[in-house]
Parts: C-alpha cells; structure tokens; sequence
C-alpha cells in the first residue's frame, strides 16, 4: 500500500506513524542500534513490512498486477499501490468514517512534528508531500498521473509508469471492485497485527 493506506492504519500513535512512515528506508533489522528508534517506532516499521507483505500476497492485489503487467512489468505492484490510494482517497469517509480534508489535516502536522526523527531521505519526502498536497491529489486521475509520473522519473529502469494512467482509466471499474474486496480485509488484518505487536 502506499503512503495514505500506511498513514491511516497507523491508527493515530506517534510510534506507529514513525514508523509505517519511514518502513521503505529502514533496512534491515529495525531495532539495531544504527537505527535509532524507539521500541513504537520499531512496531511501526514491523507493521508496514506486514501491510506490505499481506497486501503482496492477497489475490485481488495478485489479479490488478496481472492487468497492469504489459505496461508496467516488475513495478506493476508499485502501480497497483497508487491506485489503490487513489479509490481509498475517494472513498475516504465511507471506509473510515472520517472526512478525508480531517484526516489530512492531523495527518501533515503529526509527520511535520515528528519529523526530526525521520531519516534525510523521509524528511525530503515529506516536505515533497506536504508541499505539493499529494493525499489530496490522489482523489482524482490528474493527481495520480503526477504521483506516477514522479515515481517514473526516479526507477533506475524504464517502468511504463509514466503512462500507467492509461490502464486505471481503461480499467477503473475492475481495480475499485478489487479494491473493495481487499481493503476490509486488510484494515482487519492490520488490527490483529497492532494486537500483537502490542504484546511483544
């Protein structure tokens, strides 16, 4: 999932948001001392890697990938990550009971507070994120263009993602009905997993 999935499951803890914020630059064991964090912020990072790791394996994620692999080969998953924001984004208050405008709000200031705790290149994300307004951006197809086109510009390799757009547009009623289908099943598996890592 990506950064709003990982953001609301996140369940408004400061560790947590951490955490889940900075998953992708943590490598590694995230409780080595070279780290730094906390033991909440450590949970963080085990919840975003299981968000990640349930999300790779369910079978609604499977069947969107498969649809966007002719144009978007390896990074058909990273696609897949953004679309799905996208239908989360415009949903919002129906899936979370909150207005997307609120969530956004708490969500920009918590990261901007926490912030000194973040890795340079999660901090250089954030400003990125804050500044271009990217969580509101992803409610519609123009905003998901530009977020895609970023990421296009930053793959080592040609990716199709560029022009990934085209396959959202062509196949929109699909990927929403996938996503319909998996997002309940992750915020219930996400809730187990804070479960246990409360716990441990």
């Amino acid at each position: 999932m990506n950064i709003l999935a990982h953001g609301y499951l996140s369940a408004r803890n400061d560790g947590l948001l951490i955490g889940n914020f900075i998953g992708d630059f943590i490598k590694g064991d995230p409780t080595h001392p070279r780290h730094k964090l906390t033991p909440d912020e450590v949970a963080g990072v085990r919840l975003h890697r299981e968000i990640d790791t349930f999300t790779d394996a369910h079978p609604d994620v499977a069947a969107v990938r498969e649809l966007l692999h002719p144009r978007c080969h390896k990074y058909a998953g990273v696609a897949v990550d953004v679309f799905f924001d996208h239908f989360l984004a415009r949903n919002f208050d129906q899936l979370t009971g909150e207005s997307l405008p609120d969530f956004t709000r708490y969500f920009y200031t918590a990261l901007q507070r926490l912030s000194p705790r973040f890795p340079t290149p999660a901090a250089r994300m954030l400003n990125a994120l804050v500044r271009y307004d990217w969580v509101t951006g992803y409610q519609t197809t123009e905003g998901i263009d530009q977020s895609l086109k970023g990421i296009s510009r930053r793959t080592a390799f040609p990716s199709g993602l560029d022009t990934a757009i085209a396959d959202l547009v062509l196949y929109y009623d699909q990927i929403a009905e996938h996503f319909t289908h998996f997002w309940p099943e992750l915020v219930a598996h996400v809730e187990q997993t804070r479960i246990q890592l409360s716990k441990a």
